[in-house]
């Protein structure tokens, strides 16, 4: 009897340090991806572990097709930088020693942690002639250096790097517009450079209220990107001069000391710790407002993931940004909400105004029925999905 041989699957691994259920939005996307490509190829998932996330998985009987390479983690978003740099080193030699003993031909990798791993999965495939797809969420060391100051010669190296790993990617994946003419600023690339907003989380099982309670939601990492300690001074400020708007915040970061300390002492205010993806949905559709800070010159190298999120729950989004930056044009373009100067008494006088109901609703669009549908896991995963088999 003649043997018939039976072609092998590829090898495609996804590389990303935050994932399900931590990371709830671009988390379930990637698991998402990784169970539907795990039908026809030979599919692994690696990322740092907080939560046994094996254990997670079977409950849930999610991923049952995909090889998961669980990653201990050392750190967290508010642990210090040496912790989380060491962390990121210890990372990327266990993916190094994972690339060597399974060898995949396509990998999928993101930039977080930034440049240390997206490099070694660059030189294992000039080494084995594979090829990778580069997620860029966030260009690194340019978003780093906004906040974090770096050693001119560390942040030349890092940036040599990480340039030589978008020029050499099969292709390239960005949030927008500006951040892709961010990268073809840095020099060309062999491959194309392409754009997908990122997704929002499922609101599916959400209670969308008709009368939403008269305040802010903070859903997200309170980092030092997120302007936290001018928005927590307005904060204190309005309260105290009788301020009645209410603020929830959720999510965990440097700054969550500080926000503790202000619900302490401000009935007011509400603060929640780390919550899962469905508490958070609902914690934003609850409110009227969603408050989106962000440091001006980042917005030129990432963009705030929670802000999809913000669009589906219906909220109504207040930016504390510059109108120069591109979470301003997006909340202008969208018909979103608001953009305030970040500056403490402008801050302050906007959350007086929206108390008193000097915006005119109208102005506002609150069904975005074309934005929902592009901010869907049904949109991202299948356009992800063709790139990386393609």
């Amino acid at each position: 009897m003649e043997a018939i041989l039976v072609p092998l699957k590829d090898k495609i691994m996804i590389i990303n340090r935050s994932f399900w259920p931590i990371y709830p939005v671009l988390g379930e996307a990637l698991l998402r991806l990784a169970e539907e490509l795990s039908e026809a190829y030979d599919v692994t998932v690696v990322m740092q572990d907080h939560v046994g996330i094996k254990g997670e998985l079977r409950k849930q009987s999610r991923g049952q097709n995909v090889n998961f390479y669980p990653v201990k983690s050392w750190s967290n978003s508010a642990s210090g930088i040496i912790v989380r740099a060491l962390d990121s080193v210890y990372f990327m030699i266990a993916i190094f020693l994972i690339l060597i003993k399974l060898q995949p031909n396509k990998l999928y990798v993101s930039t977080d942690p930034p440049v240390l791993v997206p490099f070694l999965v660059m030189i294992y495939c000039s080494l084995f002639r594979r090829r990778y797809i580069y997620h860029v969420q966030d260009i690194h060391p340019e978003a780093t250096r906004v906040v974090i100051p770096l050693n001119a010669i560390i942040f030349k190296i890092l940036q040599v790097m990480d340039r030589s790993v978008v020029k050499n990617a099969h292709k390239v994946v960005t949030i927008n517009a500006e951040m892709a003419k961010e990268l073809r600023n840095r020099g060309p690339t062999r491959g194309p450079i392409h754009t997908i907003d990122n997704p929002a989380v499922s609101f599916d099982l959400v209670h969308m209220r008709r009368n939403k309670i008269k305040g802010f939601s903070f859903c997200g990492n309170a980092g030092r990107l997120q302007r936290m300690p001018l928005l927590i001074e307005a904060i204190e400020i309005y309260l105290c001069g009788g301020g009645k708007l209410k603020f929830a915040f959720a999510g965990s970061g440097v700054h969550q000391n500080e926000i503790q300390r202000l619900a302490e002492e401000y009935e007011n205010v509400e603060f929640f710790g780390l919550i899962t993806a469905s508490e958070a949905a609902q914690l934003n559709a609850d409110y009227q407002w969603a408050i989106l800070p962000i440091e001006d010159e980042v917005t030129r190298y990432a963009f705030p993931s929670k802000a999809s999120s913000y669009a589906v729950a219906g909220s109504l989004i207040l930016a504390v940004c510059s109108d120069f930056t591109s979470v301003a044009k997006w909340v202008k373009d969208n018909c979103l909400g608001l953009v305030v100067e970040p500056k403490v008494e402008k801050l302050v006088e906007v959350f007086g105004n929206i108390e008193l109901g000097k915006f005119d609703a109208e102005s506002f669009d609150l069904n975005r029925d074309n934005l929902i549908k592009r901010l869907d896991f049904e949109v991202f995963v299948p356009a992800l999905k063709a790139f990386v088999i393609d």
